[in-house]
């Protein structure tokens, strides 16, 4: 054999062990669909995405990130899945409830991954924590509704609590919840309803007649986009209301208590991580929140003409001048 030959028979095969090494590293590449109803929250993204790269997972390496934004607009929801769907995503990891309703009909067997959802098991979403069955899995927010409630009842001591729901909306055990939590502390509660933006000014005309000394939201996608509107009617009323996110304080809400949002999204990498080695999302069971957060907004307690008791404020984790 001469040199020449030698060579080219070198070249050929290391080009070729070349080409097998990049083929290799591509199948490792992990595609991961985020897909929220709402606009762009850095901090939840960025969890995501430290939890991620604590797993050993390096964008533009072994990862790839596609967003995908509703901008609290419901109806692009379904399509936008179809866009994660095109590129193949191996897992898609939504917020809440309302997104996986939107979705599931469109996305098939590819695993979902849920970190606000309320109440899984009650909205159908899984068949019981333990063991969700099906493709769905993630972290839940459920049964904080009692706690909320506790709360706004040691800064309203007396009077009936109204409960704002939204019933065409409204999936799994949300409002049962606050009721059972209601009766136990020994709380008038007065339901209202909202389907619509437009139905939420006669909403709050009608707690105002029914007298109600303080307001309880249940968590909804309608609410969230109303958040600011919401907070004022509520002033304009005179209200005090705990919400479940933060964002509500942000757009001038007096109180929330929830799930940090940021720590669910960390979780979601671990469900993830799992989910691309092999384990089937429908043996993966629903997690509780680890870290919570309680907001407090003084500058609409002082328009409200609410003086919040120095216990409670001590107990909050953030406290909005």
């Amino acid at each position: 054999m001469d040199r020449r030959t030698f060579i080219g028979i070198v070249t050929v095969g290391s080009l070729g062990a070349s080409l097998a090494a990049v083929a290799q590293q591509g199948s490792k590449v992990a595609r991961i669909g985020y897909l929220r109803r709402t606009s762009l929250q850095p901090a939840d993204i960025a969890a995501l995405r430290k939890g991620l790269q604590e797993l050993g997972y390096v964008e533009g390496q072994n990862l790839v990130i596609e967003e995908r934004y509703a901008d609290d607009d419901a109806a692009r929801l379904p399509p936008l899945a179809r866009e994660l769907l095109q590129l193949k995503v191996d897992v898609l990891v939504v917020d809440g409830g309302f997104t996986i309703e939107a979705v599931r009909g469109v996305v098939g067997d590819t695993p979902i991954i849920f970190t606000l959802s309320g109440d899984p098991v009650g909205s159908g979403y899984v068949a019981s924590l333990n063991r969700p069955g099906g493709n769905i899995t993630g972290v839940s927010t459920f049964a904080l509704g009692p706690k909320r409630l506790q709360l706004l009842r040691e800064i309203v001591p007396t009077g009936r609590i109204g409960v704002l729901n939204n019933p065409a909306a409204m999936t799994g055990r949300g409002m049962e919840t606050v009721s059972d939590a209601a009766k136990a502390l020994g709380v008038e509660l007065v339901r209202v309803s909202a389907r619509r933006p437009a139905e939420l000014a006669g909403a709050f005309a009608e707690l105002s007649r029914a007298r109600v000394s303080a307001l309880f939201v249940l968590n909804d996608a309608l609410f969230f986009g109303q958040r600011s509107r919401i907070a004022d009617l509520a002033t304009q009323s005179r209200l005090p209301v705990i919400y479940a996110e933060r964002e509500y304080c942000d757009a001038g809400g007096l109180m929330c208590y929830g799930a940090n949002n940021p720590g669910n999204f960390h979780r979601a990498a671990t469900f993830v991580d799992k989910i691309l080695k092999g384990a089937n999302p429908g043996d993966l069971p629903v997690e509780q929140p680890t870290k919570f957060e309680f907001v407090i907004n003084l500058k609409t307690a002082k328009a409200l003409g609410l003086t919040i008791p120095q216990s409670v404020l001590l107990r909050a984790d953030e406290v909005i001048q």
